[in-house]
């Protein structure tokens, strides 16, 4: 019984292997950057940020004239103060003041949180894409093109990708027909 195991497998591995080493394994290409961009989600993504964007500035901005209009009541109405007001005065505007420098940074975290919640979904969408239309192609190798400075000859894969998901590329946009009348 081993010995009828170990010549199937010999069969086996002689038929089997030889066609796997000789295959030349396709290899392609694809920018990730402009499959993200043909995608209506990313554009969605990207107005739903440049929103948020808007509403952390103008935020900021009344943070930042509210202190302001605090400063200039304190300096008008300061003579008629206390020192012990006046130093608990002074402390609010201190405590606001550095709330208030640290809001930049604050919108930047924000904003980034933000996008890669909403990206994350979109670039799992665009990858599994890539790799389903590698497969039904025979491509054993998808290199992102941004990234390779010398590549083998590979073939581009965004427009297999953009037909896998019923994208139309930029050339792709039905030409203008001729005017019959000329």
């Amino acid at each position: 019984m081993r010995n009828s195991m170990i010549i199937v497998l010999a069969l086996f591995t002689g038929l089997y292997l030889p066609k796997q080493g000789n295959a030349q394994a396709k290899i392609g290409y694809i920018s990730s950057q402009d499959l993200l961009a043909l995608l209506p989600e990313t554009r969605k993504a990207d107005s739903s940020l440049q929103q948020l964007r808007v509403a952390l500035i103008q935020n900021a901005q009344d943070k930042e004239a509210k202190l302001n209009a605090d400063i200039a009541k304190f300096n008008k109405d300061s003579a008629t103060f206390s020192e012990a007001v006046k130093t608990v005065k002074r402390q609010e505007l201190q405590k606001a003041y550095q709330e208030l420098s640290g809001e930049e940074q604050r919108i930047q975290e924000q904003l980034q949180q933000k996008q890669q919640e909403l990206l994350q979904p979109i670039q799992k969408k665009a990858n599994d894409a890539v790799q389903a239309a590698a497969k039904e192609n025979g491509y054993g190798f998808v290199f992102e093109k941004e990234v390779l400075i010398v590549a083998p000859p590979a073939e581009d894969i965004l427009p297999l990708v953009a037909k896998k998901l019923g994208l139309k590329l930029p050339s792709e946009a039905p030409a203008a027909k001729p005017n019959p009348t000329k």
